[in-house]
Order: C-alpha cells, then sequence, then structure tokens
C-alpha cells in the first residue's frame, strides 16, 4: 500500500471511524513501539550484540494491539517463543525486554531468558515457551488456577500453527471443555510451521475448525487489522467470563521475516511475499488514522520520534548494563515453596 503525500495539517473525513482517536492512536503506538523493538533487534543480533536465537514479530503486531484493548491486567498471558511483542504489549518495558537480548543483569529475567523465554508475574505473564506446545497445557492449568480461586480472571494461551499439530492441544481442549475452564485458545497461524506450509503438515487448514470437534466456540480472525481482533476477542471474553468455558480463535496473520534470525524464507514467493506486505498492519492503520480524520501526519511523525527515542534509549540500557554475575548461576532456578506440606 502506498500512502499518499498529504498536507500535514489536513484531515480527511470522508469517513466514519468505528473507534476512536484514542483507541486508533493506541494501536498504532503499541505496535509500531513492537515493530521499531524487533528491527533494532535484528540490527543487534547483526552486530553480535545478541546471540542464540532470536526470532521476531515483525507483521504480527495487530493481534497483541487488538488483543490488549480487550485484556484485563489481571487476566494472564502464555504463549511460545516468537514472544517480544506481546511482551511489551502485556507492559514489559523495552529497557528490560532489549537487557534480556543481550543477556543482562538488568532484563525481565536477569539476562537468564533470552529471547525465547521472557516471563513476568507482575505482568501476569506466563512465558514465552521454548518447547513447540507446551505452553497449551500450561494455559489450562492457569485457568484452572483462576476456576479454583474464584475469580473472574482468564488466561489467553497463544500458540502457532505448527504448535497445533502437537497432541496435547487435543488433551487440553477436551479437558478444558469439560471442566469449563476460563481460557482463550488463539492460534497465531503466519501460514508457516518454521519453513512448512499448512497446507503440507494437515489435511484440515481452517484450523479453527480443531475445535469444533470438541463442541468449542471457534472462530476464524483477519490477524492483520486490530479491529477485527479486538472485536473478536471482545466477544470471546465475553463468553468466557459468563462463566462457560473456553473459546478458540484461529487468528491469520503473517510474519514478515522468516521463522528465526537465521532463515532467509526462500520458500516464500516474492509475490506471496508482497501481497501480504500490501496489507501491513501499520500502514493500513495510519492510513485509516488520515483518512478518518482523526490524526494529522505531525501528530503521527510526534508518536513516531517518542518511540524510536524509546527505543534507542532500550538499546543504551541494554549495552550499559552487566552482565550477571557467575555466583547468579544456579539461583532462581526453582521456586520457593508456598504450601506448608512442602515445606516439611
Amino acid at each position: 500500500m502506498v500512502l499518499e503525500k498529504t498536507n500535514p495539517e489536513k484531515k480527511v473525513t470522508s469517513k466514519k471511524a468505528a473507534y476512536s482517536k484514542e483507541q486508533y492512536l493506541s494501536w498504532y503506538n503499541l505496535m509500531l513501539r513492537i515493530r521499531r523493538f524487533e528491527e533494532r533487534a535484528l540490527l543487534a543480533y547483526s552486530q553480535q550484540k545478541i546471540r542464540g536465537f532470536l526470532h521476531v514479530y515483525i507483521g504480527q503486531e495487530a493481534i497483541t494491539a487488538g488483543m490488549e484493548s480487550v485484556l484485563r491486567r489481571e487476566d494472564g498471558i502464555v504463549t511460545g517463543y516468537r514472544q517480544h511483542g506481546t511482551a511489551i504489549g502485556r507492559g514489559v518495558s523495552t529497557k528490560a525486554a532489549m537487557a534480556e537480548l543481550y543477556g543482562k543483569a538488568t532484563g525481565v529475567n536477569k539476562g537468564k531468558g533470552g529471547s525465547m523465554h521472557f516471563m513476568s508475574s507482575e505482568h501476569k505473564y506466563f512465558g514465552g515457551n521454548g518447547i513447540v506446545g507446551a505452553q497449551i497445557p500450561i494455559g489450562a492449568g492457569i485457568a484452572l488456577a483462576e476456576k479454583y480461586k474464584g475469580t473472574d480472571n482468564l488466561c489467553v494461551t497463544m500458540f502457532g500453527d505448527g504448535a497445533a499439530r502437537q497432541g496435547s492441544l487435543h488433551e487440553t481442549f477436551n479437558m478444558a471443555m469439560t471442566w469449563k475452564l476460563p481460557v482463550l485458545f488463539i492460534c497465531e497461524n503466519n501460514n508457516y510451521a518454521m519453513g512448512t506450509s499448512v497446507e503440507r503438515t494437515s489435511n484440515v487448514q481452517d484450523l479453527h475448525t480443531l475445535g469444533l470437534g470438541y463442541h468449542m466456540p471457534s472462530e476464524q480472525v483477519d490477524g492483520m487489522q486490530p479491529e477485527t481482533v479486538h472485536e473478536a476477542i471482545s466477544k470471546a471474553v465475553a463468553h468466557i467470563r459468563s462463566g462457560q468455558g473456553p473459546y478458540f480463535l484461529e487468528i491469520r496473520t503473517y510474519r514478515y521475516k522468516g521463522h528465526s534470525v537465521s532463515d532467509p524464507g526462500s520458500y516464500r514467493s516474492r509475490e506471496e511475499l508482497k501481497t501480504y506486505m500490501d496489507i501491513d498492519p501499520l500502514k493500513m492503520t495510519v492510513q485509516k488514522i488520515l483518512d478518518y480524520g482523526l490524526a494529522t501526519e505531525t501528530e503521527l511523525d510526534e508518536i513516531k520520534e517518542r518511540v524510536k527515542a524509546e527505543i534507542e534509549e532500550a538499546v543504551e540500557f541494554a549495552e550499559a548494563s552487566p552482565f550477571p554475575d557467575a555466583s547468579e548461576l544456579y539461583t532462581d532456578n526453582y521456586a520457593e515453596p508456598n504450601y506448608p506440606f512442602m515445606r516439611d
């Protein structure tokens, strides 16, 4: 999508926005923060300042933006290893996130988790998980805890199309429906499990239909627009909070980069990539903001400058922070017992 050059102060009011200026700017701000963070992480990796694995969220930002405008901070989230953007959406600072990528002691997990294993109990963020699909039963367990405690909180359990092949998904779906657990399952379907397309791995290509075998309410959602994600999650959350049990959303999205930093993505055609680049959630949201007359280009430029400064500060913070001391190697591996019978 090519944006037309307009007068910086001109507002076009030929269309009516479905949401407020504040909501659209909030979505844009979060998506831009994630995009710029991930771009800067890729640069740092190329400079060998970040080591190990790196899976970026570029192209999928509308999912986190649309989701966070619905959820409460008391709701939990657990996801897979493409998770920097999800953590930032939850409230993990870009400084703590970048420092974690650098392996520094000031990181969200003291530099011990790295790219694939962010976790913050403060933000009810139960991690990126490095084992494919491991978070699916974990998410149901978190939801079970909320039901046991009698809250109306829920747990969002996110996984990719590749993880949908795990047998634990079916076991978890069955248990979640039987016990009516307050869990929202989200499959972020970006079309590829590493480099293997959905078409090559499953006879079921509309993945949301997997939930129907358990009588679980299931829908497919456009994940390239924060509005459609927001609306679908609003509906699902209302269902779950009413005590009716789980909901499953297959959110169709696309990653613009390879599976990880080492993947050139040569299994995708240029035509396919261009098709999805034309519906870049950031570009489309900017165009809507201008078309709806919600903000001027000057206002949007101010957001860009603030985000740019934030990410640069995060990089400076990470580079200036110390590495963990060797004496910390064996700390934080296990939680302290919380139950009397475990203390005896």
